[in-house]
């Protein structure tokens, strides 16, 4: 990155970071809790075969509602639960950096599926986690019919990301930084 947009970025997380420790976008455990289960609902709704790789998986870290919000630099951030045996174990927060046009904001969910024991611990092992740096996420793609192919997922770590309307594609989850917070 650029000088300027290094400053900028780092000047937005900085803010994003001081209003989620200060609170004013903390969102409580029950609260947490209650969105991360509604988002399971919506993934299998949204994508056929979710349901047998979520019990595949050795964790799930949902984050139920990010938002994203930029006006040309942007950024984004959530919080959300890491999920195992369907159970919450742990709180995270996860933030980052947006480039490219933009104006707004908008709301919108990640799941990131650990496949892994050993992905799963080398996860649970670092004080921060970033994409990209620390490990790869391989987004999962359904078919024309909305279906999850369970044959083509071979990764230790998948994620989804969806509105309400649906999956998104074309998106990526690079450069999110994921820490663990306290609730």
């Amino acid at each position: 990155m650029r000088g300027p947009v290094r400053f900028l970025f780092s000047l937005f997380t900085a803010a994003l970071l001081a209003l989620a420790a200060s609170g004013a976008l903390a969102d409580s455990k029950a609260l947490i809790d209650a969105k991360s289960q509604e988002a399971l609902v919506r993934l299998r709704d949204h994508a056929a075969g979710a349901d047998k790789l979520l019990k595949k998986a050795a964790g799930v870290l949902v984050f139920p509602d990010i938002v994203k919000m930029g006006f040309g630099v942007g950024g984004q951030y959530g919080e959300g639960s890491l999920l195992i045996d369907g159970k919450p174990e742990a709180y995270y927060a996860t933030a980052g950096a947006t480039f490219g046009l933009q104006l707004g904001a908008q709301y919108k969910t990640e799941m990131i599926l650990f496949m892994t024991e050993e992905a799963l611990n080398g996860f649970r092992n670092r004080p921060g986690w970033e994409i990209g740096v620390d490990s790869s996420v391989a987004l999962v793609e359904t078919s024309t019919g909305g279906h999850v192919d369970l044959k083509k997922i071979a990764d230790p770590v998948v994620g989804f990301i969806f509105s309400n309307e649906g999956l998104m594609y074309n998106l990526t989850l690079e450069g999110s930084k994921i820490r663990r917070i306290a609730r």
